[in-house]
Formats: structure tokens, C-alpha cells, sequence
């Protein structure tokens, strides 16, 4: 198996999830910071797969949305239960392409 692959395929799922305040998907914001897989239990089936991520904002207000769809997402791939682990270190910082897409 290839980690790597199922890596990208967990990506591919989270960047149909988008921030309702910016309308954009969570993973061309630099919300996800990284993708931990647990305990392989059969071939590409974990135990869990946890979701490092961030928010714009440790005050955000759709964060219990953001998070409840990102641990379905990641469920409903079949490959284990989805997981999230919100980290603010270091803070979320808008891209160059995220500032060039909002004019700032």
C-alpha cells in the first residue's frame, strides 16, 4: 500500500468541503496541515484517520461544522473513522494566491 496515494485520495474528499464564510474549499485556505493514519487493521482500513487542521480563526464560528464535515468526509471514504485534531500553532495565515483571490 501506498501511504502517499491514500493520502491524496483523503485530500482529494476534504477539498470538496468548503468554508461557508469564505467560500472556498478547506484545503486551498491551508486549513489542513496534516493527514495521520492509525493502526492498519486490513489492506488501506485503519483503525482512524486523524485530520490535523487549523481554523482562519481559534473564534470561528462554523468551526463545529468544519470539523463534524471534515470527520464524515473522512468516514464515509470507508478506509476508517475520521478524526480531527485542531491545532493553532502556528496561527492560519492567508495564502499569497488566497490574498491575490480576496484583492488584499
Amino acid at each position: 500500500m501506498d501511504i502517499n496515494q491514500t493520502k491524496e485520495e483523503v485530500e482529494r474528499a476534504l477539498k470538496e468541503i468548503i468554508d461557508p464564510e469564505l467560500a472556498v474549499n478547506i484545503v486551498s485556505l491551508g486549513l489542513i496541515r496534516d493527514i495521520q493514519f492509525g493502526e492498519e487493521i486490513a489492506p488501506q482500513l485503519f483503525d482512524h484517520i486523524t485530520v490535523v487542521m487549523t481554523l482562519t480563526s481559534p473564534l470561528c464560528p462554523f468551526a463545529d461544522v468544519l470539523i463534524a464535515d471534515v470527520c464524515d468526509t473522512v468516514t464515509l471514504l470507508g478506509m476508517g473513522e475520521g478524526k480531527v485534531e485542531l491545532t493553532f500553532d502556528p496561527p492560519w495565515e492567508a495564502s499569497e494566491e488566497i490574498r491575490l483571490l480576496f484583492g488584499l
